[in-house]
């Protein structure tokens, strides 16, 4: 692993008074202005610059007006799930009648409006139906909804096909032609503007004379867990919405649901951050995606009881452990697939399959997969029926849905669907297409990567100086983000002395630390390390690239090095 200097632009930008540092930070992740620092919602880019946004809410007015019966479809992940109570919660709020959800359970249907999901949805007699998070590429399951005779509504942030879908309205960040400047909303995002505009219209057609006007930036706590849990990237945009949904969860104004895993997470509110939407709330979210039936995690976010949203909670809780179970046994099975394949003879695009792994956890093997080799990986797990289901998870300068899309193009027989973004994707192929496609694709990634590609790296912000290890600048960097993909957490470089070391858990490393020039003691904790490695009483020096943190601990808070990389020096 390698650690290289994060680039700075020639000139740093001025953005007021702020410490040098942040200045620095902030100048590394592309901020050029102050005003890129306002984290108020006065500063979101206007839903009028959203393609298709007026058909949408045309549509809708419509149907709050004749009060017709609307049902949404959502996706089975933390995207999905968040965007489907969004939903749901957002047109009750501004006056619908009569909506539901559904969400097709990812080992029946698979993933998106397919026609076989429209089957089940025409059961409860809907007239307008509004997908969320998916529905981009659903070209013959719309199909199937507007020869039922229902109108049909898209909202998505997923990359189209070469064919877009024949509904009424499309409202999708990613749709050709539209000119609205952040690619980057989830579809969580995506819906909670159908619903600003939505409100905009409602408003200007006097709909609120009579009656408050609802504030739907009570939704902003599950935007800011959906945009997270989804990985986007947190553009100034996304930072505006994920800021304001922290600031709601710190107050005490999440969702019960929201609030109830936190619970069972033991996590305090009012310290949260964005990290803590993506490690701790998503993963137990789409435990439910992955094991079971996402209705779960809907059901909980939606609940209105808190005793109620608990026992949902716990429930997901529980389907997050029994994930993490089966995700170290497909681990230690991968890992024994490739044990006796040197490095360097390795394939540059990585294809695993057992038969017996699980549909929904083949995501995280393939991300951890990447993550420890350091290359473009797809995991495969039986689907049935003699077909393969894979989840395809990439490195940074690799567009993997391209990758995908390219290895179709020149081999039109190996896959039957495929869709998704530049760092993930999914894809379907008969299983005895397995050994050309894996062949295929690696091809495809030597085409685009070379070697050097492949050595994992870290993006290091600096040292710190001794003085610099206070609370104080411990809790600036706490608040100073969100941070997230593309706007990464703050991580710094140096050597240390290492005083004490012993394992807590099963392999998470605590330390005891003093800076290179001994003056000052620190405590650290690395998480996830080689136990054929570490402890070694041996080892007196170690460089670590490190997250400046902070540890609470009988109300006495402490600085604490969060290592994300640490060796023998």
């Amino acid at each position: 692993m390698r650690i290289e200097p994060r680039l700075l632009p020639a000139t740093l930008p001025f953005l007021g008074d702020l410490p040098p540092l942040l200045t620095r930070l902030y100048a590394a992740r592309g901020v050029q202005s102050e005003a890129e620092l306002d984290k108020s919602l006065a500063r979101l880019i206007p839903y009028q610059q959203l393609k298709g946004i007026d058909a949408a809410v045309d549509l809708l007015v419509v149907a709050l007006k004749q009060r017709q019966r609307i049902l949404i479809v959502g996706d089975f992940d933390a995207d999905g799930a968040t965007a489907s109570t969004v939903g749901l919660l957002g047109l009750r709020l501004l006056g619908a009648a009569h909506v539901d959800y559904l969400v097709p359970n990812r080992f029946e249907y698979g993933y998106g409006l397919t026609p076989e999901i429209v089957a089940v949805a025409l059961q409860r007699e809907p007239q307008l139906l509004i997908t969320v998070d998916n529905g981009i590429s659903s070209v013959e399951g719309v199909a199937a909804a507007k020869a039922a005779g229902l109108t049909v509504l898209v909202t998505d942030h997923h990359l189209p096909g070469h064919e877009l879908p024949a509904a009424d309205a499309i409202v999708n960040p990613n749709q050709p032609g539209c000119e609205f400047p952040s690619k980057a909303l989830a579809g969580v995002g995506v819906i909670f503007y159908v619903l600003m505009a939505l409100r905009a219209r409602l408003r200007s057609m006097g709909w609120y004379e009579s009656k408050p006007q609802p504030n739907i930036g009570e939704l902003l706590d599950l935007v800011a867990l959906g945009s997270v849990a989804d990985v986007v990237p947190l553009d100034a945009n996304n930072r505006i919405l994920v800021h304001q949904g922290l600031e709601r969860i710190r107050a005490g104004r999440a969702r019960p649901g929201l609030k109830a895993i936190l619970e069972v997470a033991r996590r305090d509110h009012s310290r949260i951050t964005s990290t803590d939407l993506g490690f701790i709330i998503g993963p137990r979210l789409n435990a439910a995606g992955r094991l079971d039936d996402m209705s779960l995690g809907i059901e909980c976010l939606l609940s209105e009881d808190i005793a109620s949203a608990r026992e949902m909670a716990t429930q997901l809780d529980e389907l997050n452990q029994d994930r993490k179970s089966i995700e170290q046994g497909m681990q230690r099975e991968a890992l024994a697939q490739l044990k006796d394949l040197p490095l360097e003879s390795m394939p540059f695009g990585l294809c695993l399959f057992e038969a017996d792994w699980h549909q929904g956890v083949i995501g995280i093997l393939a991300s951890r997969m990447k993550e420890r080799y350091h290359r473009p990986t797809i995991a495969f797990a039986d689907a049935g029926e003699g077909m393969l289901k894979g989840s395809a998870r990439s490195v940074p300068g690799f567009h993997i849905r391209d990758a995908l899309d390219a290895v179709a193009a020149k081999h039109p027989e190996l896959i039957s669907k495929f869709g998704g973004h530049a760092m993930a994707a999914g894809l379907s192929l008969p299983e005895q297409n397995f050994p050309a496609f894996a062949e295929a694709f690696d091809t495809e990634v030597r085409r685009q990567l070379r070697e050097e590609d492949l050595t994992g790296r870290l993006l290091s912000d600096g040292t710190l100086a001794v003085e610099e290890f206070h609370l104080e600048l411990a809790r600036a960097l706490r608040h100073a983000g969100p941070w997230g993909q593309h706007f990464p957490e703050p991580l710094f470089h140096g050597v240390f002395q290492l005083i004490e070391q012993r394992i807590v858990g099963e392999r998470h490393l605590k330390v005891v630390l003093k800076s290179e020039c001994g003056s000052l003691k620190l405590d650290g904790i690395a998480f996830g390390i080689d136990r054929e490695i570490w402890p070694n009483p041996t080892i007196r020096w170690v460089e670590l690239a490190y997250k400046l943190d902070l540890n609470e601990f009988r109300g006495q808070e402490t600085v604490q090095l969060m290592i994300a990389h640490i060796e023998p020096r």
